[in-house]
C-alpha cells in the first residue's frame, strides 16, 4: 500500500467506536499504538502541552527549546514523532517550523477513549 493511502495513528482512532463500545480489532490497535506510545512519552507529553497551550495555538520550535535541558535535535525528534503519529501539524517558516495541535486529534481520541461522563 503506498504511504499516501495510509492513516495516521490519529486518523485510524478517529475511525474507531469508543473503547468502552465495542473491543478494538487486532488491526485497530496496531493502527493505534504508534498515537498511545507518541504521548506515552513525558517530553512528548509535555511538547504537545506547550504547543496547544502556545498562543494562538501553534509555537515556532525555538520557543519550545527552552522549556527543556535537551538539545534542539532531541526536540526536533520528538516533535517529529508527534508529528507523525498525527497529532501536530508543522509548517515551514524561513528557518523555523511551527506545529500546530492537528484539529480534532485531542478530541478524537478523547472519544476513543470513552469521552468524560459527570
Amino acid at each position: 500500500m503506498s504511504k499516501s493511502l495510509e492513516l495516521t495513528p490519529v486518523e485510524t482512532v478517529a475511525c474507531c467506536s469508543p473503547l468502552t463500545r465495542e473491543p478494538l480489532t487486532s488491526d485497530a490497535a496496531e493502527r493505534i499504538a504508534p498515537l498511545v506510545k507518541a504521548i506515552a512519552d513525558p517530553v512528548r507529553l509535555r511538547l504537545l502541552s506547550l504547543v496547544a497551550s502556545h498562543a494562538d495555538g501553534e509555537a515556532c520550535v525555538c520557543d519550545l527549546n527552552d522549556a527543556f535541558e535537551l538539545s534542539q535535535p532531541t526536540i526536533s525528534h520528538h516533535l517529529k514523532v508527534l508529528h507523525e503519529s498525527g497529532l501536530l501539524d508543522r509548517e515551514k517558516r524561513g528557518v523555523w517550523v511551527y506545529y500546530r495541535v492537528r484539529a480534532g486529534a485531542l478530541a478524537d481520541l478523547a472519544t476513543l477513549l470513552g469521552g468524560v461522563s459527570a
